[in-house]
């Protein structure tokens, strides 16, 4: 075959180092924004980044060039680095260690739009870790709370 081709969509969340609520409703569209041209400047699609406080999600096409270790690097060194120029507040900021990177079929894109549209409505009633928990079951992940959270 001549070309490579593929479609690997993914959903991806990270939170805040100790999942410290830090990120503002002042400061989130600009994190949202960046973390997209981030994406998108190592050649992956990115269809919606949305979040709140405490953590972001995001829809990302990953490209064929680009491991996701790498493009996720890329989103929290980069952003980690502007983030602590917007404000005196956040001047020490850090993301987690960790990461969730989940597959998504294509058709499934819409429902994952929706659902990262509606984190302030969703998180009224359920904290980031109810919600990353209940990630890692969908998707059949062994887990040791010990060594999930930093």
């Amino acid at each position: 075959m001549p070309q490579s081709l593929s479609y690997l969509l993914t959903h991806i969340v990270f939170s805040t180092k100790d999942r410290t609520p830090v990120l503002d409703a002042t400061v989130r569209p600009a994190l949202h924004a960046y973390l997209a041209t981030v994406a998108r400047n190592v050649d992956c699609e990115c269809f919606r980044v949305g979040g709140i406080a405490d953590h972001v999600h995001l829809a990302v096409r990953l490209s064929r060039t680009i491991t996701m270790a790498k493009l996720i690097e890329e989103l929290k060194t980069s952003s980690s680095k502007w983030l602590k120029t917007q404000s005196p507040a956040l001047a020490a900021f850090a993301w987690q260690r960790g990461y969730g990177a989940f597959s998504v079929g294509p058709s499934d894109l819409n429902a994952l739009l929706h659902y990262i549209d509606t984190q302030e409505e969703h998180h009224k009633t359920r904290t980031f870790q109810d919600e990353y928990r209940a990630f890692l079951t969908k998707y059949g992940i062994k887990f040791d709370e010990r060594y999930v959270w930093d």
